[in-house]
């Protein structure tokens, strides 16, 4: 049982700065903000989980039913993150490439301490074992101040794990699977990394979240192992019987100009290439919900519309369906996983051929940090735009990633990869 407790706050941001200070102390920590964009579907402006009572961490062998069992028995608050190699329960496929980070396959974990934020106000939510320590962790947070450290030395050689040339090749073979019929959409990645590299983690994620103000950040901590994420992206939602899925499939930079801005924004709108990608998505994601959706209650609420952030332009669609309130709500994600926004189409042909081309274990990137509510409820974003980090290896990456399609140009398709990779680029060599 949880004790509640609301609290309004006079400085929102102060205090939230304050929180993710003070969390950091806790080896379990997931802080969720939406940066105050305003969006139909979102509940809280930020959440943070912190301090595990109970926790999971499996690799792919029967993870979906693991994380179902440990989500029906604990019927509370879990929060957490699915890498995509998950693929591999869900599918007879494999993970053979190269992974730095090392991070488990699945991780969740019930916290005893949780902060859920709503405009001025914070709903604080204590497992019973630990309600007595709320006072003096409110103390604590308010006089929460940054650490002094000793600047970590800022010479961080980015190094790529694909060269130009074999790109272009990579996604040459990609098209020759596309003109010959085996796949219309693959979405290709690749890893930049920097070896024997320490960074600051919650210094990093604040740059990066900076520079991008998204509506699906995040900054993950699993003992010695960070998610920095500036996601754009929601992968699923469940509230109550109704499940949203919102694709993002094309991408256009921004411009200082006010008049070349719009102009950039409005090629994208009707570029026919992004919205051929975008609508391939949404035929798969309609197909992948239509598994576990009442008859008929598959909806695309919105097709390729155009949303403006700091960074770029992007093109989201919406697309909703209805659930039987006795369906499991883990059953709904393992049916719809990964995401076909991180895949291709069609989804198992795409996974293994982008399985052969990429060089690096996707892991975490791509996959989709989240959370359960006690009624069975949950919102999960897309790894995208993040910086992953293992302490202990030393070990820092990104991925960026592009759908090819038969119209693709390598060259565009690599100048994009670029664009996507660039927050992330900044933040870790400035």
């Amino acid at each position: 049982m949880r004790t509640q407790h609301i609290h309004t706050i006079s400085d929102t941001e102060d205090f939230k700065h304050k929180l993710l200070l003070w969390s950091q102390q806790f080896d379990d920590v997931v802080w969720l903000d939406s940066n105050n964009y305003e969006q139909k579907y979102s509940n809280f402006d930020a959440v943070l989980a912190v301090d595990a009572f109970t926790s999971i961490q499996t690799d792919v062998h029967q993870g979906f039913e693991k994380l179902k069992e440990y989500q029906s028995i604990t019927k509370d608050w879990i929060f957490g993150y699915l890498t995509y190699d998950l693929k591999n329960d869900v599918e007879d496929l494999t993970s053979q490439n190269f992974d730095g980070l090392q991070f488990p396959d699945l991780y969740f974990f019930q916290p005893n301490k949780l902060f859920l934020f709503k405009g001025n106000q914070v709903d604080i939510h204590y497992l019973n074992a630990v309600a007595d320590e709320l006072a003096s962790d409110l103390e604590s947070i308010r006089h929460c101040e940054e650490a002094r450290r000793s600047n970590l030395p800022n010479d961080i050689k980015i190094k790529l794990r694909i060269h130009k040339d074999q790109y272009f090749e990579k996604v040459t073979t990609l098209l020759s699977h596309i003109h010959r019929g085996d796949i219309y959409e693959a979405n290709f990645c690749q890893e930049f990394y920097a070896e024997d590299t320490a960074i600051n983690p919650l210094e990093t994620y604040l740059k990066l979240n900076a520079i991008s103000k998204p509506p699906f950040a995040t900054f993950l901590k699993c003992n010695d192992k960070y998610l920095l994420s500036a996601s754009p992206e929601r992968y699923l939602k469940k509230e109550g019987n109704r499940i949203v899925s919102q694709p993002i499939k094309g991408t256009a930079k921004r411009a200082t100009n006010l008049e070349e801005d719009a102009q950039l924004k409005s090629d994208l709108a009707e570029s026919d290439k992004e919205r051929s990608e975008n609508t391939m998505i949404v035929d798969l994601i309609r197909n992948d919900l239509s598994k576990t959706a009442i008859k008929g209650t598959v909806h695309v609420e919105e097709l390729c519309r155009v949303y403006t952030f700091k960074q770029v332009h992007q093109m989201i669609s919406t697309v909703t369906s209805e659930v039987e309130l006795n369906t499991h709500p883990v059953d709904i994600i393992k049916s719809t996983f990964p995401m076909g926004s991180m895949t291709g189409a069609p989804k198992i042909s795409a996974m293994k051929i982008i399985e052969a081309l990429e060089e690096t274990k996707r892991g975490l990137y791509s996959g989709a940090v989240g959370y359960f509510t006690p009624a069975g409820d949950f919102d999960f974003n897309v790894v995208i735009r993040s910086i992953l980090y293992n302490e202990t290896k030393r070990y820092v990456s990104y991925s960026v990633g592009g759908a090819i399609t038969a119209k693709s140009d390598p060259l565009k398709e690599y100048e994009e990869c670029l664009l996507k990779a660039k927050a992330m680029r900044e933040v870790l060599e400035n």
